[in-house]
């Protein structure tokens, strides 16, 4: 097979000759259909009570990390014991000021904007990146996808700087290399951090923090099939009760013990704490004090589970007004308690991977701050110095914890961001192999109606990445048997970079080529947090899209040419000859049942007899087209799967021969292939297997 490292896009080719243009003629993309599935979605509005009762439970699924930094925090800020109160006094106001600098100002009220039609996320960014600017790796991006109600991007001035940003991102390949690695290595960590949050405590041994932290991650595992709304029900009535109670014990021990820590919110004594030596003074103390923003990140990533008002209220009125008054009755407590800075928190190892995940965020800040809000770029230097100067002084105290367990979740967090670049190098080379080895569309149609076989009842779906063209694997099944299927069609599962597609929007179907070939093409699009779970009924949806579209196309050939339509949602838009426009309900509706009542509305400008006439025929066209899907269907469904095995060539070097033939040959082992995930049956599987060398 072709081994090639030209990058290829379906937009493009460098050679355009006349069998180029032929098959663009031929194959042409689905505006046509994309357009008649717009205005589907509608955004769902909150009410306030339904508002208040979503921050409350946001308090069980967002909150916790947060809520349980108070435990560790002046621990190992001081794990050498405190020489002087100043000290306190002015960790204090570091904690003050990190928690309102990140998570409040950044987070909650800056960055939480930047989600994507509520899903939040290093993802969630890159998503949006990737609707701006044409910066996916995989060029399987075209106009039809930006007819999505969930597709929504900014425009902008061709002269405005967010454009010169943008053609600066799409100018070289290595650009959008780097941004794929940035929003990996961000990812990555995210994982890393997640996987180990150790808690220790001076009197309790080891064994029974680890009994009972297995207790625990059961009982939450097998709680969570139940959903978030469930566990978010029963969590947020302990952590608000956790959160009053550190908040309600500060103010005890403000008024009990010394009310001058509140002295602490002045910036001067955060300054004084760097100038000062000692135990507890200066760099190293950072490591610990970083610890009081572990879990901000969640703010960001849980917004898929609840709106931007919601995670902003709970954090505002009751998350970050407890906090500040916890830390501040534990500061007074340590004015008068000095020697009890090790027996009265719990220690933990550094969470050194969360610097790098908050680094990451503020530089994909910048590129959505100038590509989608458009700011100016004094705006963006501004964010993203105040940013850089706080996280990255945290990042240089805590490299000095590196070698005491922050080295953990650095080789998890790097065991990940290789796995998941090996798999998505593979999958780049499988899709530049599907484009280069496509077979044009002029060719198969010049086999004639029936593609030079015996064409045998049934329906043949045949499954590739390509939403244009026709599939290496299928010219490779036609040249090695003698029959096909009555009706072809190629099914392209294609990911977009939305967070979900709705199921009204799912399938573009288009006819390929005249009618007697019976040919068509069907892309089902899917979001990146569609489909979890097996989809039962593809099959069906995809024979119901094709069925709805055999109908409307019938439907809208029974008009006259000088009326045109468009079919958007429940509504169909009539032109007429004088340039007037008018709204009708066209009773057209995402189920086959109510399509049996489309009935195709006179012209008012053409007579009737010639619409009754062309209607009828159409009809009967439908009609008999109709049937024939029916008995194919009858007939029997093939799935035609392309099983594309990639391997590196002798002459590869030892890294590559590792990463291709056993790293990425395992990942897709046991990754589940489409078969698995749209239900189909073994006895109607067909896979047809190519061998590809890199």
């Amino acid at each position: 097979m072709a081994s090639s490292n030209v990058e290829f896009t379906e937009d493009g080719d460098t050679n355009k000759g006349s069998m180029w243009v032929l098959d663009q003629k031929l194959d042409q993309p689905m505006d046509e259909e994309a357009g008649r599935l717009r205005n589907m979605y509608r955004e769902k509005k909150f009410s306030t009570l339904l508002l208040l009762r979503l921050a409350f439970q946001s308090l069980g699924v967002v909150y916790g990390d947060l809520g349980t930094s108070p435990l560790y925090v002046f621990y190992n800020t001081f794990p050498d014991g405190i020489d002087d109160q100043e000290d306190i006094i002015g960790a204090l106001s570091l904690i003050i000021y990190s928690l309102t600098l990140i998570p409040l100002l950044k987070y909650v009220f800056i960055v939480c904007k930047a989600n994507d039609n509520g899903q939040g996320g290093t993802f969630a960014l890159y998503s949006l990146l990737c609707r701006h600017a044409k910066v996916k790796t995989i060029p399987n991006q075209h106009r039809t996808d930006e007819e999505l109600t969930t597709y929504s991007r900014s425009t902008f001035h061709e002269h405005s700087y967010a454009a010169k940003t943008k053609r600066w991102l799409e100018r070289y390949a290595s650009r959008k290399n780097a941004l794929l690695v940035l929003v990996l290595v961000g990812t990555s960590m995210v994982i890393g951090d997640g996987i180990l949050t150790p808690v220790d405590h001076p009197k309790i041994s080891s064994d029974v923090v680890v009994l009972i932290a297995c207790v625990i991650l059961v009982g939450l595992f097998s709680m969570q099939h139940y959903g978030t709304d469930k566990v978010g029900w029963l969590f947020a009535p302990i952590v608000l009760l956790w959160f009053l109670l550190i908040g309600g014990i500060g103010i005890y021990n403000i008024w009990k013990h010394d009310s001058t820590v509140l002295k602490a919110f002045s910036p001067v004594y955060m300054i004084q704490f760097f100038s000062r030596g000692g135990k507890g003074g200066g760099w190293n103390a950072l490591g610990g004090i970083m610890l009081s923003i572990t879990g901000t990140e969640a703010l960001f990533a849980d917004l898929a589970h609840f709106p931007v008002a919601a995670v902003q209220l709970a954090f505002t009125v009751i998350v970050f007004p407890c906090l500040l008054l916890a830390y501040s009755g534990q500061a007074a407590y340590l004015m008068n308690n000095r020697e009890h800075v090790a027996d009265a928190f719990y220690r933990s190892i550094p969470g050194t991977a969360v610097v790098i995940v908050m680094l990451v965020t503020t530089l994909l800040m910048v590129l959505i701050m100038l590509l989608v809000w458009r700011c100016h770029w004094i705006v963006a230097v501004i964010f993203t110095g105040l940013s850089l100067v706080v996280e990255c002084t945290y990042f240089s105290a805590v490299l000095f914890k590196v070698n005491q367990g922050g080295w953990v979740p650095l080789v998890i967090a790097g065991a990940f961001l290789m796995i998941m670049y090996i798999w998505h190098y593979g999958t780049l080379k499988r899709y530049e192999f599907e484009m280069h080895s496509k077979v044009s569309m002029a060719w198969i149609l010049g086999l004639g109606p029936s593609l030079g076989l015996v064409r045998v009842p049934g329906i043949g779906l045949v499954y590739t990445e390509l939403a244009s063209g026709v599939p290496h694997i299928f010219s490779h099944f036609i040249t090695n048997l003698p029959a096909i299927h009555s009706i072809v069609t190629f099914v392209c599962v294609k990911y977009l970079p939305v967070y979900t597609v709705p199921e009204e929007e799912r399938f573009l179907v288009k006819r390929i080529g005249p009618k007697s070939f019976h040919m068509f093409r069907c892309v089902a699009r899917y979001g990146y947090k569609d489909l979890h779970k097996k989809d039962d009924n593809f099959e069906k949806k995809l024979f119901d899209s094709l069925l709805l579209f055999v109908r409307l196309e019938s439907m809208m050939e029974g008009f006259s040419d000088s009326d045109g339509f468009s079919i958007c949602g429940q509504q169909a838009v009539q032109v007429n000859n004088n340039g007037n426009t008018s709204t009708f309900n066209s009773l057209v509706d995402t189920t086959v049942s109510s399509i049996d009542s489309i009935v195709p509305v006179k012209s008012p400008v053409q007579g009737t007899n010639t619409n009754q006439s062309s209607s009828q025929a159409s009809m009967q066209t439908e009609t008999d087209e109709t049937e024939f899907l029916n008995t194919c269907r009858d007939a029997g469904v093939v799935h035609i799967l392309g099983n594309t095995v990639i391997r590196a060539r002798r002459d590869a070097t030892f890294i590559k021969k590792i990463a291709v033939d056993y790293i990425y040959a395992f990942l897709r082992k046991i990754c589940r292939e489409n078969s698995v995930i749209f239900n189909v049956p073994h006895e109607s599987l067909l896979n047809v297997g190519q061998i590809f060398y890199v």
